[in-house]
């Protein structure tokens, strides 16, 4: 990978300075102040202002031209269809900075219930890494509660279970007397979102670097680069408990009883819980000097990142090739080298794929085959990505870490509204005076203009405005989300009309009631997050219970 990671060795990190031992063996070793090469944030300010939302709001997709060819019709000429996935940027996280570590760049992202954990190195020849602890409770208003730098390592990858994260980087063992070989796996204790690194376990194994790490039961299993292994340490103090040797690992996935690695000299390498290789798929792909690249199990499938070829599927029980799943995007001004297929995620039939300058491209899994639908927008090289519940976490570099809202129709809600028709109308959709709609489904629109009356139930993303006119009715039943932050957009209910919402509407503009419109709110608690103003002229009128999120009301 030639990405904003690639001015030196990706894998190839270093730790400069020397710990203190309290006892240690051949693998694991317990520091007696290991706070000496780490630093906590404890400016709050600053982990506030490391939230940026200067590009939230609705994302588009630039899709893929066979896919979108399939959303124009033929009797009206090209009539653009309203898209799948209504996408929303909830924030960008900015890379930590402190001194002698101002080029700190999001490397991978470990998601469990409310937070997300981060990990990061460092572009070019300096050896700094750092930890953030992401708070996403709250999807409007994403929090770091947490923050730690390494001032003399690198971290690759970032694992949590059960209380702690466990992040794999590196260390020069020829510049500490403590270390007995290059790869690094930590333990540290987090508690509600606050990292202790009081509580903190550190461990070594041969191979240049630690590329990835992974949880397994009672197992922690690292991997290590050039002439590394991949080790099994026992979760409860580290130490080792077996270790398989590979010319160069790059990841590691769970299965529930399996482990796959990934071995840029070879291909995957399936294992039993004693790391016993029980099988093999042999691939022939170039991937690429000291990058990283991942894997991911996908039903019986494993996904595989292959560099320029994109990503590989294959069955997990024969090794058999399925279908290789291509790059979408070429941007101009991209270096060949720079679009590559870094990482893989799925999450239920969605198969997101990190491809450093060629961003970050959504498929789904239809049948036997997967279809590319596009490119998210996002800035930045994209270097790894996650996926887990109703949230992708995109790491890109030095642009941070995006946190992206898939907005999937909660399954409640598909039941209240399972009698309608799922929507398959017009990206610019006009409901016209005296007619009656109402529809289900999961779409994102470019424009909404409603002369009659429009019911929509579940998940929506308006790119533009909203227009209720005079004597319209719009009820909306689920989640929807208008304009972004940086292009701003407004819902307009006209004289005589209605907005009547039972869930959760933000706003990334003005909200303008006119004399005589009615805004209605329903159901337990829905709430409204107006990123602008809210203007209610002459005899508008505002009822019901809800969240007035920012208060604008």
């Amino acid at each position: 990978m030639k990405s904003t990671l690639s001015i030196k060795k990706i894998w190839l990190m270093a730790i400069t300075a020397t710990f203190a031992v309290a006892s240690c063996s051949d693998e694991t070793t317990i520091f007696e102040n290991p706070e000496d090469n780490l630093i906590k944030e404890t400016d709050q300010l600053k982990l506030e202002n490391s939230v940026n939302f200067d590009r939230a709001g609705v994302l588009d997709i630039y899709e893929d031209p066979i896919t979108s060819a399939k959303r124009y019709g033929s009797t009206t000429g090209k009539v653009e269809q309203a898209g799948d996935y209504p996408l929303t940027l909830v924030a960008q996280i900015a890379p930590p900075s402190f001194k002698n570590g101002e080029n700190l760049a999001a490397t991978h992202v470990a998601l469990n219930g409310d937070y997300g954990y981060v990990s990061y190195n460092t572009v070019g020849q300096e050896y700094v890494g750092a930890v953030d602890v992401i708070d996403i409770s709250d999807p409007n208003n994403p929090t770091v509660t947490s923050r730690v730098y390494f001032t003399n390592a690198d971290l690759n990858s970032i694992a949590y279970d059960r209380g702690y994260v466990y992040v794999a980087g590196g260390v020069d063992s020829e510049k500490s007397v403590t270390a007995t070989s290059n790869s690094l796996v930590a333990k540290i204790g987090v508690d509600n979102g606050r990292l202790n690194t009081s509580n903190i376990t550190f461990g070594f194994q041969e191979g240049f670097n630690a590329t990835d790490v992974s949880i397994i039961n009672n197992t922690v299993l690292v991997t290590s680069g050039q002439d590394g292994f991949v080790v099994a340490y026992d979760k409860s103090d580290m130490s080792t408990l077996s270790e398989t040797a590979f010319s160069d690992l790059r990841s590691v996935a769970v299965n529930g009883t399996e482990i796959a690695v990934l071995d840029a000299a070879q291909g995957v390498s399936v294992l039993d819980q004693n790391l016993t290789i029980t099988k093999s798929i042999d691939i022939d792909s170039d991937f690429g000097i000291d990058a990283k690249r991942t894997l991911a199990f996908s039903g019986d499938n494993i996904v595989v990142s292959e560099g320029s070829k994109g990503a590989g599927i294959y069955n997990a029980s024969t090794g058999s090739f399925i279908e290789y799943v291509p790059i979408l995007t070429s941007p101009e001004n991209a270096e060949p080298g720079d679009i590559v297929t870094n990482g893989v995620a799925v999450n239920d039939d969605v198969l997101l794929m990190a491809n450093g300058a060629g961003g970050l491209s959504l498929s789904e899994k239809k049948f036997d085959n997967t279809e590319g639908v596009g490119v998210i927008e996002l800035n930045g090289s994209i270097n790894y990505v996650a996926s887990k519940g109703d949230y992708i976490f995109a790491a890109s570099g030095k642009s941070g870490f995006q946190i992206i809202k898939l907005n999937k129709p909660s399954q409640s809600l598909l039941t209240r509204c399972e009698n309608l028709a799922s929507f398959s109308g017009s990206s610019n959709y006009k409901v016209p005076e005296g007619a009656e709609e109402a529809y289900s489904g999961s779409k994102r629109f470019n424009s909404l203009t409603v002369d009659g009356s429009l019911l929509l139930c579940g998940s929506w993303t308006v790119k533009n405005d909203i227009t209720i006119n005079e004597d319209g009715i719009f009820e909306m039943n689920g989640t929807i989300v208008i304009g972004r932050f940086h292009k701003r957009r407004d819902v307009v209910v006209k004289s005589g009309s209605t907005l009547r919402i039972e869930g959760n509407m933000t706003i990334y503009g003005d909200l303008i009631l006119e004399d005589g419109a009615a805004l209605e709110f329903l159901g337990d608690r829905p709430i409204a997050a107006i990123w602008g103003k809210v203007t209610k002229e002459g005899n508008s009128t505002v009822t019901g219970v809800f969240n007035d999120y920012y208060g604008k009301f």
